[in-house]
């Protein structure tokens, strides 16, 4: 990592500035009781409007008007962190002021916060190539107190799940997931029972996905978190298509996935059974990846298109009233992770270096607000 200045704006200021954004509407295909047409986003300012630039009789402080931005600063005051290598999975601290970031090809976690330099909280080892690597992390529910991570990984021979503590190595606990030349990916959450659940991929093998012998392509329920124990892992859904995220609804349970394909993209609800209903369908690759539940919103990464996009439930039917609402559209590059802050705020990362066009600050871990306007950020 490029070595970073330790200027950064002060963390009330970011708070202070994402709290005036607003985020606009747009979306596509709706699942419902009604008859859907595709619907074409018309183009938006990515939800910050509201950001007020300096006017020009202001005069620059004695401190901003002698320093000069370093290579690792960055301007933006929704960016949080700089100068990582791609970032694939966040995960937020107990306080909410920090999170982990966890970088693909490095297997470094960084810890990260709005007025610190990044600091390595620990490293795996992983195999990074065909898109592997380092693929999402969580934190233990109890992590303030056993400082446990748990960790969707790519080795030479497999992808799997590991648990490890600053100072300790990886201990696997699911192995044997999928693991070919391509679609390497996969998504970890811990639903409210404490249970662990896993968003696995393809491994480049489509056909897995509806194969009852095969681990790729399905939502995964880890029967212990125990590493020595034997029970082997519950299939909650089968027929995940492709890559995507894994997001359940921390007060029903109810989990969410989204599924990115070739011939499109869709955000899908797990039922009782085992099936999964589609509640959204995006006409073409948007690149939905990442998600997570905010409120009654669900929040998706759209990774090809550079946005999140915000879509809300009907209380009643669960299923998504209105079109979404998209933030953030690209300001900031390739997207990928999501994660709730306790305000409700979105903390993602950018992937530019791997597939983008990446800037000098590049890669970064962001703040984005929710797309119901609620707060941004910790205090």
């Amino acid at each position: 990592m490029a070595e970073s200045s330790s200027r950064r704006r002060p963390r009330a200021i970011v708070v202070a500035t994402l709290l005036a954004s607003t985020v606009l509407a747009a979306g596509c295909a709706r699942f419902d009781e009604r008859a859907t047409t595709p619907f074409e986003p018309e183009p938006t300012d990515g939800g910050f409007a509201h950001i007020r630039p300096a006017e020009p009789t202001e005069e620059p402080r004695d401190d901003e008007a002698n320093e000069e931005l370093g290579p690792c600063d960055d301007p933006d005051p929704a960016v949080i962190a700089t100068c990582l290598e791609p970032v694939t999975g966040i995960a937020v601290l107990p306080s909410g002021e920090a999170a982990l970031a966890a970088e693909r090809a490095t297997g470094r976690i960084m810890e990260v916060a709005p007025d610190l330099d990044p600091v390595e909280f620990l490293r795996i080892d992983v195999e990074a190539s065909g898109g592997g690597g380092l693929l999402d992390i969580a934190l233990s529910p109890a992590f303030g107190e056993d400082r446990l991570l748990y960790a969707l990984i790519t080795t030479p021979s497999d992808n799997r799940v590991v648990r490890i503590a600053p100072g300790d190595v990886a201990k696997p606990l699911l192995t044997g997931l999928p693991r070919g030349a391509s679609g390497n990916a996969g998504a970890l959450a811990f639903a409210p029972d404490g249970s662990l659940l896993v968003r696995t991929a393809d491994g480049g093998n489509p056909a897995s996905a509806t194969n009852p012998a095969s681990l790729g392509g399905k939502v995964l329920r880890l029967g212990s978190l125990n590493p020595n124990s034997s029970i082997p892992p519950e299939i909650v859904a089968a027929g995940a298509r492709g890559t995507g995220g894994i997001c359940p609804d921390p007060g029903t349970g109810t989990i969410y996935l989204t599924e990115r394909t070739p011939g499109g993209d869709q955000l899908l609800e797990v039922l009782g059974d085992g099936s999964l209903r589609p509640l959204w369908s995006w006409q073409g690759s948007e690149g939905a990846s990442e998600c997570a539940v905010v409120g009654t919103d669900i929040a998706v990464v759209l990774t090809d298109t550079e946005a999140v996009a915000f879509l809300t439930r009907d209380e009643d039917t669960g299923l998504i009233s209105g079109d979404p609402v998209r933030a953030a559209e690209g300001r900031f590059g390739k997207l990928h992770g999501a994660a709730v802050g306790l305000a409700g705020e979105i903390w993602s990362g950018t992937i530019n270096k791997d597939i983008g066009e990446p800037v000098e600050t590049d890669d970064r871990v962001v703040l984005i607000p929710s797309g119901s306007g609620g707060g941004v950020g910790p205090d």
